[in-house]
């Protein structure tokens, strides 16, 4: 064989192996690497979002060890047109094709979404912004939209008892649309046969229900055992035609959640929501009541009591009355000790 050949041979069967070599790096040798103590991560890749966006978040997170043999694969695979949003779960040691084959693919980890202990749907909507790609204005604007709440017959002050808290699944990159309407989905999965039936009963709508539920819950969020005793004090003022008097409808009417101690002044405010000047419930809900409130009031004791007023010990639990004579007797104990402790607002 001529020698020249046999150099060219050589040559070239050496160069396939090194450019094999340099093609399978690039395409299968490891190039994420997770910060310590890590298995897996979470990159959020937004709507609209550009191939150099993509890149640009692998390498501030310092998650790729060669963007440019990311980027290289990402040609080849036309990656740079099927850029899907959402969020990715990433594992340690992938390499190149694994993680375009994953980002292209629009496999998304849900997201456990979690929300509870909210006043308003401005506080919802602020913390589902915290957790899903949404911002809190778009939140709002669609579920204050008069075609979402007249569809569900609802107004903007009771909107909020839509919202049952809970943790649900979700992807990263939903819609302000989707949210609310898996939303609506759960409410109406919520309301099942037993708990109509225990709303007709005590002779409220679902909507009464929630109102009351958010009162119940700020009457008494230390003792919750103590809410279902508190949910029948209420029903037997409403039965009764009595107004209400909640000092925590007072404290939202006021907007001033700082407050310890109502006083005699704040009684006169004007608001659809001071129960000491209107009768009946008020036109929404003073926080977005949890689904234990809603079991009390829907599990509400059966007792004579129309009044109450927080102990004097402080222990969190009330003093209960079924006349005035002896409320006033609970009420000067509790306001003496106010005085005492010097909690004057």
């Amino acid at each position: 064989m001529n020698k020249k050949l046999v150099i060219f041979i050589i040559i070239f069967f050496f160069l396939s192996s090194f450019f094999t070599y340099i093609f399978y790096i690039r395409i299968y040798h490891p190039n994420i690497v997770l910060p310590s103590d890590n298995n897996e991560y979470y990159i959020d890749i937004p709507t609209n979002a550009t191939f150099e966006m993509v890149v640009e978040i692998l390498s501030n997170d310092n998650l790729l060890i060669n963007s440019n043999s990311f980027e290289w694969l990402a040609k080849q695979k036309n990656y740079y047109n099927n850029i899907k949003p959402g969020r990715y779960k990433v594992r340690d040691a992938l390499n190149n094709n694994q993680l375009i084959n994953l980002l292209r693919s629009g496999n998304q980890a849900p997201i456990k979404l979690k929300f509870n202990n909210l006043r308003t749907k401005e506080d919802l909507a602020k913390k589902v912004s915290e957790q899903l790609e949404l911002d809190s204005i778009s939140i709002l604007s669609y579920i204050t939209n008069q075609d979402f709440l007249n569809k569900l017959s609802l107004d903007s002050y009771n909107v909020s008892c839509l919202f049952i808290p809970n943790t649900y699944e979700f992807y990263w990159n939903t819609s302000a649309e989707d949210f609310a309407e898996r939303m609506v989905l759960e409410y109406e999965k919520f309301w099942n046969q037993e708990r109509t039936k225990k709303a007709k009963e005590i002779g409220l709508t679902y909507l009464e229900v929630s109102i009351l539920a958010s009162i119940v819950e700020k009457e008494q969020n230390i003792k919750i055992d103590e809410r279902s005793d508190i949910a029948g004090l209420y029903l037997n003022r409403i039965n009764k035609n009595m107004k209400l008097e909640s000092d925590p409808t007072l404290i939202f009417a006021i907007g001033d959640f700082s407050i310890n101690r109502v006083l005699n002044k704040d009684k006169k405010v004007e608001s659809p929501f001071n129960t000491y000047k209107y009768k009946g419930l008020p036109p929404g809900p003073i926080c977005i009541p949890s689904i234990n409130a809603i079991d009390a009031v829907l599990n509400a004791s059966d007792h004579d009591y129309i009044f109450m007023c927080a102990k004097e010990d402080f222990s969190g639990y009330h003093n209960f009355a079924t006349n005035y004579r002896d409320h006033l007797k609970n009420a000067r104990r509790y306001q003496k000790e106010l005085n005492k402790r010097r909690i004057l607002r």
